[in-house]
């Protein structure tokens, strides 16, 4: 059995391989490391096994509206511990990381020893943050909203979301999920309800508030 199973979800393969060379180095030939290029894959190796050590998620993933990849997976799997990796190093972004749930953040310009004591501590229980970054930014009460309503919907209602948020007509969705126009509807029902609004334009306007970029 593997020491540690991480998954390591980023949608460029020369960086996946950079981690995968990093933690094997950091922790031994013996850990089993998983890729996945976005949230639809990275939700279908969460389907197929829950008891992952870690989640080494990108900041920006096909398939995902900046934190709302994050917010997903604290909410449907809130036992794995996540840690955010990008190229956007703001202290806003990494803030609002912490402020979404995840247990540390690592610039993608970080060294190969950085990453390596970064993952060894959250492995551990730890958390890991970069120093140059500490001040609290808080969460406008928009974003907590869109937060704590997106952590409600199941991991379909989210692809739908998604989908419909990129313009897609229920009858397009149906197509693309291999699924009928009324388990569309009944989806669509199910996620407004959940986000409290009652159009798309609305459904797409509080996604935009996990946008990774907050507005000023």
């Amino acid at each position: 059995m593997a020491a540690f199973e991480i998954l390591i979800a980023d949608d460029h393969p020369l960086f996946r391989s950079a981690l995968q060379q990093a933690l094997t180095l950091g922790l031994g030939p013996d850990v089993r490391l998983v890729e996945a290029a976005s949230i639809a894959e990275l939700e279908t190796c969460l389907a197929q096994k829950t008891d992952w050590d870690l989640v080494l998620l990108d900041l920006n993933m096909p398939g995902a509206y900046g934190f709302s990849g994050l917010v997903l997976l604290r909410g449907q799997y809130p036992h794995i511990p996540v840690v955010m990796i990008s190229a956007q190093e703001e202290a806003s972004i990494v803030a609002r990381s912490r402020e979404f749930g995840a247990s540390g953040f690592i610039p993608k310009s970080s060294p190969l020893e950085t990453i390596q004591q970064a993952v060894r501590l959250v492995l551990d229980g730890e958390v890991w943050w970069p120093q140059q970054t500490q001040e609290a930014i808080a969460l406008s009460a928009e974003a907590k909203a869109a937060s704590a309503g997106l952590a409600s919907l199941t991991p379909q209602q989210f692809r739908v979301l998604t989908m419909v948020c990129d313009g897609l007509l229920n009858k397009q969705i149906a197509y693309e999920l291999s699924v009928s126009e009324a388990t569309v509807k009944a989806h669509v029902t199910a996620i407004f309800r959940k986000l409290g609004v009652r159009t798309r334009t609305q459904a797409a306007l509080l996604l935009q508030q996990l946008e990774s970029i907050p507005s000023n």
